[in-house]
């Protein structure tokens, strides 16, 4: 197989920062109905701890506000009620109007349609923000973490749930997995292939773990701290403002 190291992702990353947010929300929409399905079948169900780690730290802080952006189809908004993570509400946003049709289905409510370059908020209305497997396809990463930031109160976090680049004697094997089997796999469950080869090129694409973190610092956070989770397949990144 070949090896991560050796291969010129160049191409790869050029070809990802191109992607239209229209052509990305398009994608999301056509594989929304099957999203939950393939979101458990491709972690093994680890994508429910995954989220409950985020829900700690959210829980840990125990804002009054959340926004959670990317929502999708509603799970971290439902797991925040579940757990009482917030005291007065938790708002979702996304661009993705099917997405958001699954998560109404799950009696998921405060939703909105909402661009994350572009929030529809005043400044410091939140105490917390979170965002769970979406900061990898916004078209401007530190812009999309600058309005984080700034519909942040003083003194509130962020939480950026994300794959990440895994430990390095497991890196070759998971991203020619990523690559080559998972799409094959995903068809058994959605004709959308492409949208799961696109997922395994623009994992590899983002940035690393202590990259993630200076682009936070970058976008105007005090201070930032991760944890890699499952050999570092996912890093939570919990920022301050």
């Amino acid at each position: 197989m070949p090896s991560p190291r050796s291969t010129d992702y160049s191409a790869v990353r050029d070809e990802l920062a191109h992607q239209s947010p229209e052509a990305i929300s398009a994608m999301f929409g056509r594989v929304a109905a099957r999203y939950d399905i393939m979101n458990f079948a491709m972690g093994g169900g680890l994508d429910c701890y995954w989220r409950w780690r985020l829900v700690r730290a959210v829980a840990a802080q125990r804002p009054a506000r959340v926004l959670d952006l990317a929502t999708g189809s509603g799970d971290v908004l439902l797991a925040l009620r579940r757990h009482r993570a917030y005291t007065e509400c938790a708002v979702g946003a996304d661009f993705c109007l099917p997405m958001l049709l699954q998560a109404k289905a799950k009696k998921t409510t405060n939703l909105l349609a909402g661009d994350g370059l572009q929030l529809p908020f005043p400044d410091a209305s939140f105490d917390a923000v979170t965002i769970s497997w979406g900061l990898r396809n916004f078209a401007d990463r530190l812009a999309g973490l600058r309005e984080m930031r700034r519909v942040l109160r003083p003194g509130g976090r962020a939480c950026v749930l994300e794959f990440s680049h895994p430990v390095a004697w497991l890196a070759s094997f998971y991203f020619w997995y990523m690559r080559h089997v998972m799409p094959k796999y995903a068809q058994f469950i959605t004709p959308e292939r492409g949208a799961y080869e696109y997922l395994g090129d623009s994992i590899r694409a983002f940035p690393r773990q202590a990259d993630l973190a200076a682009m936070m610092l970058q976008a105007g956070f005090s201070s930032v701290r991760w944890t890699n989770l499952t050999l570092g397949i996912v890093a939570l990144h919990v920022a301050d403002v």
